[in-house]
C-alpha cells in the first residue's frame, strides 16, 4: 500500500491531515520526544502533546509522562488494529439491532446486459420471494430457474408462470414448479415480480438471441411492483392457455398473499367443499369499521384459473356470508369490495 492509499484510510478513521502527519512521524522514529516529533512533522511541541493525548485515547500511542523529559511511542501496528478490530466487533450487534428496527427498504434499480446474467438474477430474485412470485419466460429458460421455483412452491409461496414460445399441448415438464402454469406461443418480455417489491424485466430478444444489444432492467422499489404485477396478471394471463394447476391445500391454512388465499378457495370451492375464510384487515368504505371478518364463503370472483369468473381482469374476490351479513373481501389495495385484507385463515366448514 502507497503512502497516498495509506493516508486516504487514516482519514476515513477520522484523523486531520496534520494529525496524520503527526502519527506517521511518530511510527517512524518509534519513540521520541514532543520536541523531536514537533521538528520532523513541522508542527508545534504544544500541538504535539494535543494530538498525543487524542491518539492515546485511541490506543494508537502511549505517552510515557512519568519520565523527564516526556516521551512518546508508538504502539504495534498489529496491537492498533487488533484493537480497532475488536471495537468494531462489540459494536456490530447493536448496529445490526438498530438497522433491522429502523432501515428502510432499499430502492434500486440495475440495468443488466447480458442473457447469462438476466438467467442469474431471476433464480437469485426468485430465491428471495417469500408471499408471491409472477414470472414469464420461454420455455427454454425454465430449466435455470427450475430448483428455485420448485424451493418457492415448497415454502409456500405462490407461483404464477407463464411459459412462452410454446402451445398449451406440447408436451412440457412443470409438475410442481409453479402453482398455476400457463403456455403462449407467442413471445413476451420476460417479466418477474417477486412480492411485488422487486423483479425483473427484460425484453425477447434479450433472453432468445445471444447477441443482443437490449438491456433488461432489474429493480426494487414497491411502488413498480404492483404496477407490473397488474400489467402481468391484466394483459398477459388471460391471453395464454391453463396447462398445469397445484393441488389444494390441506386446511386450515393461514395465506399473507390474498391471491394465494382467492386460488385456493377456489380449488376447494371447485371440489364442492365448504369453506370458511376469517379475514384481517380494515373496512374500505367506513372509517371506524370491522377489523375481522369470519364466515361461510359462498362466492369467489377470480382470474387466476380457467375458467375466469371475474369482471375485470385483475379483480381476485372473496364473497363472505357472516352473521352480521354478506361482505366482499380484496387484497392489499382493495377499493371496490367492502373489505381489504392483510391476511386469510381458510377452513373447512364441518
Amino acid at each position: 500500500m502507497d503512502d497516498a492509499a495509506l493516508i486516504d484510510l487514516l482519514q476515513r478513521f477520522g484523523f486531520s491531515d496534520k494529525e496524520i502527519d503527526t502519527y506517521l512521524t511518530i511510527l517512524e522514529l518509534g519513540e521520541a520526544k514532543a520536541s523531536t516529533i514537533a521538528d520532523e512533522a513541522d508542527v508545534s511541541k504544544r500541538y504535539v502533546y494535543s494530538i498525543a493525548e487524542k491518539l492515546d485515547d485511541r490506543g494508537f500511542v502511549e505517552v510515557n509522562d512519568h519520565a523527564v523529559p516526556t516521551t512518546i511511542r508508538a504502539k504495534p501496528p498489529s496491537d492498533v488494529v487488533d484493537s480497532l478490530s475488536s471495537d468494531l466487533e462489540q459494536m456490530r450487534p447493536a448496529l445490526d439491532a438498530r438497522f433491522s428496527r429502523a432501515a428502510p427498504r432499499s430502492e434500486r434499480f440495475e440495468v443488466v446486459k447480458s442473457r447469462v446474467t438476466v438467467v442469474k438474477r431471476l433464480a437469485e430474485l426468485v430465491a428471495r420471494a417469500e408471499t408471491e412470485v409472477t414470472l414469464s419466460v420461454p420455455y427454454t429458460l425454465v430449466d435455470d430457474v427450475a430448483d428455485e421455483l420448485r424451493d418457492a412452491v415448497d415454502r409456500g409461496v405462490l407461483v404464477l408462470l407463464i411459459v412462452t414460445g410454446v402451445g398449451p399441448t406440447d408436451p412440457l415438464e412443470l409438475s410442481g414448479l409453479a402453482s398455476v402454469v400457463r403456455a403462449w406461443e407467442q413471445p413476451m418480455p420476460t417479466m418477474l415480480t417477486v412480492d411485488q417489491a422487486a423483479g425483473l424485466v427484460a425484453p425477447t430478444e434479450m433472453v432468445t438471441r445471444s447477441n443482443s444489444e437490449a438491456q433488461a432492467i432489474v429493480f426494487a422499489q414497491e411502488q413498480l411492483g404492483p404496477v407490473l404485477v397488474g400489467s402481468f396478471l391484466g394483459n398477459y394471463w388471460p391471453m395464454a392457455t391453463e396447462t398445469y394447476t397445484c393441488e389444494p391445500d390441506e386446511l386450515p391454512t393461514a395465506y399473507g398473499d390474498f391471491r394465494h388465499a382467492a386460488l385456493q378457495a377456489t380449488l376447494h370451492v371447485r371440489m364442492g367443499h365448504e369453506v370458511r375464510a376469517r379475514a384481517t384487515g380494515r373496512s374500505v368504505h367506513l372509517e371506524d369499521g370491522r377489523t375481522e371478518l369470519n364466515g361461510r364463503i359462498v362466492d369467489v370472483r377470480q382470474g387466476l384459473l380457467e375458467p375466469a369468473t371475474n369482471s375485470f381482469p385483475v379483480e381476485n374476490t372473496l364473497v363472505v356470508e357472516t352473521e352480521d351479513g354478506t361482505f366482499s373481501v380484496g387484497g392489499q389495495g382493495a377499493f371496490i369490495e367492502d373489505f381489504e385484507a392483510e391476511s386469510v385463515e381458510l377452513s373447512l366448514v364441518e
